[in-house]
């Protein structure tokens, strides 16, 4: 009877811990989330620790990436978050879509990452020729936009984050964007462009695959390895 009941607890502790253990030690791979009706949303749990994370509904898409870890049970996200003072570049007259001047009176920087999107948050200083100085912030379109006389010439705008204290990151102004009186330059951050739609994330270990457990905006489908 003792061997029955030690078997018993044995095999209660063996199933009890199954999420800890055998799945952990086959955790990294490609997820995707079933069970929840007109969303799709996919994990990739790299073996380097590194993760990427996307969920779309409707017209809403939303990503994060950053690290991944296992405590007790859970799987445990920590997004990467956006460089305070990313550094920059012009865009190339390739990648420039926007032909149109800028209006009259008016200097525009546009600050996002190519063909990816716009990036807000982004404060932008406009220097004359002359030396006059003007600072504004990049909208949720990516566009920094400030009101110059028409006689003053464009020649160089700084870039930094807009909570940072950091030096300006400068770039003289090419003759064709002068004369347009708007330029773009590419943020080398793309998390800043697309951020993370969670700080943190915890999910828990099924027999079947990683289920979202502490967030109430979140669905409560089942990720499944692929």
């Amino acid at each position: 009877m003792k061997t029955a009941i030690t078997l018993l607890m044995l095999s209660s502790l063996a199933h009890s811990s199954f999420a800890e253990t055998k799945p952990v030690n086959n955790l990294p791979g490609h997820y995707y989330l079933q069970g929840v009706r007109e969303v799709g949303s996919e994990l990739l749990l790299g073996k380097d620790g590194q993760f990427q994370w996307m969920m779309s509904y409707g017209a809403v898409d939303q990503y994060a990436q950053g690290t991944w870890l296992v405590d007790k049970g859970n799987v445990l996200l920590a997004s990467t978050p956006a460089a305070e003072n990313p550094s920059f570049r012009l865009f190339t007259e390739d990648e420039m879509r926007i032909r149109k001047p800028a209006k009259t009176g008016t200097w525009v920087a546009i600050v996002g990452v190519p063909r990816v999107g716009p990036t807000p948050g982004i404060e932008v200083k406009f220097e004359s020729k002359t030396g006059k100085t003007l600072t504004a912030i990049s909208d949720a379109n990516g566009d920094a936009i400030v009101n110059m006389p028409d006689s003053e010439e464009w020649m160089r705008a700084g870039l930094r984050g807009a909570k940072s204290k950091s030096d300006w990151q400068w770039f003289a102004i090419p003759a064709e964007r002068k004369k347009d009186r708007i330029a773009a330059f590419a943020n080398s951050d793309e998390n800043q462009t697309r951020p993370a739609a969670f700080e943190k994330l915890q999910l828990k270990i099924e027999e079947k695959g990683l289920r979202i457990s502490d967030q109430e905006a979140m669905p409560r489908g089942l990720y499944t390895k692929q």
